[in-house]
């Protein structure tokens, strides 16, 4: 069978200019973080299957790589005849749930509360599209054990600086924050009519608005079951009260004073969450925003920009996650950056990263007839230099040396030295 040079289908090789903008980007959001007081951790990219599959993942469940077992254990789950035993593992298709599970095993040993800073790759097996990858980096921050709206606060003030400072050299940092919550939602659905079971396919739906409308949502709710007068009484509610109404009018419009405590909640974070940012940063109450995590309890949030129709940046608060594996609660909320979008737009953008990749880089260029002795000396003045925190590198000359010193100066190169045979 012939080897094939091309990467698997939703998976990308990076070249030396990608990987320049790519790692300057992460550089500037983990400055940002650890400038808030989060703490960098790492967690492995495989997971128990059962915690990947606990129905807190929503759609996203659907899309796990699974692993199959290995050895005696993989032979007698065939032998059962049963295929859901054939899998053991599989690959993390978010940072969220591994990072639970971490923090239930690790809690003694962390400062209470923890904040989290995690970087890196996870796995859906999903529809690859244009900033949509089945193998793609998530930048995520999380405050664990804090019960209090400081953690929303500091979470959306600590995203928007990040973001503004990697989206400023392409223009777009008057970008929108989007904040709802959890209850809200909830308290809508039941009031209009929808039984508490059938809440979550509801959200579903609703979280399809921007794509199919409020036509589109109707017609879908009305396939599910929905009666028409109890999808025109729901979808009233966001008509009449969603289109620029405060988080306090729309929840009174719900649920009189149920939502009382909730909406004073989101209020103060809207309020502060703004104070703390950028003005181009629109931080706003939107009812409709959902998010498609199961294991939202509270506040929820999301990044848009302007005429790009997707969004960048969301999370939210799961106060009952980590005690799916500990058996006790704990608070917790964080904020995940889709770090392959961010790029996409500055790669769109024509903004490469060079300006951070500049450094004071000596390139040796060694003549082919060179003896070995000239060589040590280019090799040693090389080593010197970086000796003394500077980059050095040894290349033999090429034929067109104008030609090859262009593409070094490329690549960040900024002095030269020609060693010729004697």
């Amino acid at each position: 069978m012939a080897f094939s040079k091309k990467p698997v289908k939703g998976m990308t090789d990076f070249m030396p200019a990608d990987m320049v903008l790519r790692e300057s980007v992460l550089a500037q959001i983990k400055q940002t973080y650890a400038s808030y007081g989060f703490a960098q951790i790492e967690t492995p990219m495989m997971e128990h299957i059962e915690n990947l599959t606990s129905k807190q993942g929503g759609d996203n469940e659907k899309l796990i790589f699974k692993v199959q077992k290995r050895g005696a254990a993989l032979a007698r789950a065939l032998e059962s005849g049963k295929p859901d035993e054939l899998v053991d593992n599989g690959l993390r298709y978010d940072l969220t749930v591994p990072l639970a599970r971490f923090y239930a095993n690790n809690k003694e040993a962390l400062p209470n509360p923890f904040r989290a800073l995690q970087v890196g790759p996870v796995w859906r097996a999903d529809q690859p599209a244009k900033g949509r990858f089945r193998q793609f980096v998530q930048c995520d921050i999380d405050v664990l054990g804090d019960s209090t709206n400081l953690a929303e606060i500091e979470l959306i003030a600590a995203t928007c600086t990040a973001l503004s400072r990697v989206l400023g050299p392409a223009g777009l940092n008057a970008f929108t924050v989007h904040v709802n919550d959890r209850r809200i939602l909830m308290a809508a659905a039941l009031q209009a009519g929808f039984a508490e079971e059938d809440v979550a396919g509801v959200l579903v739906t609703l979280d399809k608005l921007d794509k199919i409308g409020m036509d589109g949502v109707r017609e879908e709710l009305l396939a599910n079951g929905a009666a028409a007068q109890t999808a025109d009484a729901y979808l009233a509610l966001f008509r009449q009260e969603g289109d620029g109404a405060s988080c306090r009018a729309f929840c009174e419009a719900v649920d009189g004073a149920g939502l009382a405590e909730v909406a004073a909640n989101l209020d103060e974070i809207l309020r502060a969450a703004a104070a703390l940012t950028d003005n181009a940063v629109s931080i706003v109450f939107d009812p409709t925003l959902v998010r498609g995590m199961g294991y939202y309890t509270g506040p929820i949030f999301e990044v848009t920009i302007d005429g790009f129709g997707v969004s960048i940046a969301g999370g939210g608060r799961y106060d009952q996650m980590i005690g799916k594996f500990s058996g006790e609660d704990v608070c917790a909320c964080g904020f995940s950056i889709g770090f392959e979008r961010i790029i996409a737009l500055l790669a769109d953008a024509g903004v490469t990263g060079s300006d951070a990749a500049v450094r004071d880089a000596t390139a040796f260029l060694v003549d082919a007839k060179a003896d070995g002795t000239r060589r040590m000396e280019a090799l040693e003045a090389a080593q010197r230099l970086r000796a003394a925190g500077r980059d050095a590198a040894v290349f033999p000359m090429r034929k067109n040396m104008k030609r090859q010193i262009a593409a070094l100066e490329e690549a960040g190169f900024t002095a030269f030295e020609k060693i010729y045979a004697d």
